[in-house]
């Protein structure tokens, strides 16, 4: 099963074959789902104790179960937030899987943790965090969310410990916005999430977060999560004056940047940020606007240390790492085991430079700005809100649930795209994630005539 044979080099070819037309597909089939029962019909029992060889496998896969998911970097996939890799991250993923690269220490995986690394550096300049800034790349939103709380409140409970009169900090303070990782890493860690109030224009501010902390306590914060770019509706909070809270009261001020960081990257949109320069830790998932693969997440922190404190495992069979001051990725996030899902990444940033990527951002903000203008100007439409980033958000006068839910049926059945309802205060909606570069005003154009 070990040995490269004939057959193994064939079915290497045929991989790579499927791989590379795969890529060259413009535009992608957007497929569809099937039920549990249609794939017994097809592939129930493909696992036997003979097998069935990596030719007849990978047909069966070409073949049924590649069509029973949905391509997720189709242009009119513009639902949740999408993926849409560049050809180069995606190529370079396959080198990642035949290199069989341990890169959770510098001692095993130096020239991957390298690489990520400057990657890493790449996105910290744009956050504005200092030199030694650092981290590294988990496997998504919520891996990287619990990390960065599971430090800040190592870090608050060894404060409040030189001080026997301190209370035990438990406590993080977000908005009802706020990413579902953040409430489910509150559950994971028994700490209590406590809502604060919105401003009218959705976002949290420092002033509602200083209400809560004062009625609450302040000693019993451990963070405070502010989100650049909510997932639903794409905003950004106010982030300079919630840090200004953070730091009038000595409470870790993270920023989950998991969508809506990359448009950092965007001068057009850029001032926008203005304060997350200032945060503890923050993340990004280069798998959804910045072009990765899944599944790849960046987490960084203003002192690396603190994470390294919080997070790096200790045993015998481990001293050997623990004992140099090499930069280990592991000890600065929940897990141990990782593959170097940076590195499609890095290699995609290094092929195409920065600035491929700072005018695809740009791009996709010009696409959704027509879409605001498509949906103000037609008499059918409403915004929900004027949208800060990518995500557009509005309503189709006159439809109630069940007319959204035929209609994005519809639009799946008939291939024309993949829209699927969402909802804000109870209310059903619409909602475009536009974060694929190859997403044209053409599509937008489309999609909104078909809700007729």
């Amino acid at each position: 099963m070990h040995r490269y044979t004939e057959e193994t080099e064939q079915l290497g070819h045929a991989i790579l074959k499927y791989a590379a037309d795969r890529l060259a597909l413009d535009p992608v089939p957007l497929d569809f789902s099937r039920s549990v029962e249609e794939l017994d019909a097809v592939a129930g029992g493909a696992i036997s104790p003979d097998g069935i060889g990596g030719q007849a496998a990978l047909k069966l896969f070409e073949d049924e179960l590649a069509l029973a998911c949905l391509s997720i970097d189709h242009p009119r996939y513009l639902s949740f937030i999408p993926c849409a890799p560049t050809r180069e991250a995606a190529m370079f993923d396959l080198v990642v899987g035949a290199s069989s690269i341990y890169a959770g220490s510098w001692l095993e995986g130096a020239g991957a943790v390298y690489a990520e690394n400057q990657a890493l550096r790449w996105i910290a300049d744009l956050v504005g965090l200092p030199d030694g800034a650092g981290g590294g790349f988990v496997q998504g939103g919520t891996i990287g969310n619990l990390s960065a709380l599971v430090t800040a409140r190592v870090t608050a409970r060894a404060n409040a410990s030189r001080n026997p009169s301190s209370s035990r900090p438990f406590r993080v303070a977000a908005t009802a916005g706020s990413h579902s990782s953040i409430a489910s890493a509150c559950e994971v860690m028994d700490a209590e999430l406590v809502p604060v109030p919105v401003d009218d224009q959705l976002r949290l501010t420092g002033d509602a977060l200083r209400q809560v902390l004062l009625r609450e306590g302040p000693e019993t914060f451990f963070a405070v999560v502010a989100t650049a770019g909510t997932t639903n509706l794409g905003i950004i909070d106010d982030l300079e004056s919630v840090a200004a809270v953070c730091q009038e009261f000595g409470i870790w001020f993270h920023v989950d940047g998991a969508y809506g960081g990359a448009g950092l990257a965007a001068p057009s949109v850029r001032g926008r940020y203005r304060g997350v320069e200032q945060c503890d830790s923050f993340i990004v998932d280069p798998h959804k606007w910045l072009f990765a693969p899944f599944d790849c997440c960046a987490l960084l922190y203003r002192e690396p240390a603190l994470a390294r404190a919080a997070h790096t495992q200790h045993a015998s069979y481990l001293d050997v790492l623990n004992e140099t001051p090499d930069w280990n990725p592991t000890d600065y996030s929940v897990g141990l085991t990782r593959r170097a899902r940076g590195l499609p990444f890095w290699f995609s940033l290094v092929a195409n430079g920065t600035g491929a990527y700072t005018a695809a951002i740009e791009h996709t903000l010009d696409v959704a700005r027509f879409a605001t203008d498509q949906i103000r100007h037609r008499p059918e439409f409403e915004l929900v809100r004027e949208p800060d980033l990518t995500v557009v958000a509005f309503r189709r006068l006159g439809w109630d649930a069940t007319d959204y839910q035929r209609w994005s049926d519809g639009l799946l059945q008939r291939q024309e795209g993949f829209v699927v309802p969402s909802s804000h205060d109870g209310e059903t909606i619409a909602r475009f994630a536009i974060v694929n570069p190859r997403t044209t005003t053409d599509d937008i154009v489309a999609i909104l005539d078909s809700m007729v």
